[in-house]
């Protein structure tokens, strides 16, 4: 199995945290993974993007050219991810914020409204691990059996309060597709 994915949104949704948290599940199931994040010289509101591999075999390059899903997380970012994703690939959409429809009928276009699950979570601010949810159920690349361990060692302690809160984020991604 290998899944190769590109997150893109803007600056403060959380974009690199999540590739971050996917490579990272991904190590601790025992894959193999490559992540490649690129983002503004902006804190807030430029562009974040980040490619991730995950593969029980070698990777050969940690490049995402033609992904085999996407996550768009704003609008600004579906014309990007629409165009490099390969056919029959998935373009998981945040309908919160996207409003635009895709132009290609080459791909499953999966509709997630990441920021409202979020709120109803306790924090719009969760909408990235409402997306890591769905994305881990529609890809099959990260099994999520051991999340609340995972992210008690991937969070620093002082983080340890949030843990909670992340782990009924992606239970309600996982659960919305």
């Amino acid at each position: 199995m290998t899944e190769k994915c590109f997150f893109a949104g803007f600056g403060g949704q959380g974009i690199i945290s999540l590739g971050q948290i996917w490579v990272y599940c991904a190590l601790k199931e025992g894959k193999n993974v490559t992540f490649f994040p690129f983002y503004g010289a902006e804190k807030r509101g430029g562009i974040a993007r980040a490619g991730v591999i995950v593969s029980d075999e070698e990777i050969a390059s940690p490049l995402v050219t033609t992904p085999d899903s996407t996550l768009v997380m704003n609008t600004e970012s579906l014309p990007l991810c629409e165009s490099m994703l390969k056919p029959h690939g998935i373009l998981l959409i945040n309908r919160t914020l996207v409003k635009e429809l895709p132009k290609r009928d080459d791909i499953r276009v999966v509709d997630l409204e990441a920021q409202a699950l979020a709120e109803k979570v306790g924090n719009g601010r969760f909408a990235n691990m409402v997306a890591l949810g769905a994305l881990a159920k529609l890809t099959g690349a990260l099994a999520l059996t051991d999340i609340e361990a995972i992210l008690k060692n991937f969070f620093p302690p002082d983080k340890h309060k949030f843990i909670q809160a992340n782990v009924a984020a992606i239970q309600v991604g996982f659960a919305a597709v």
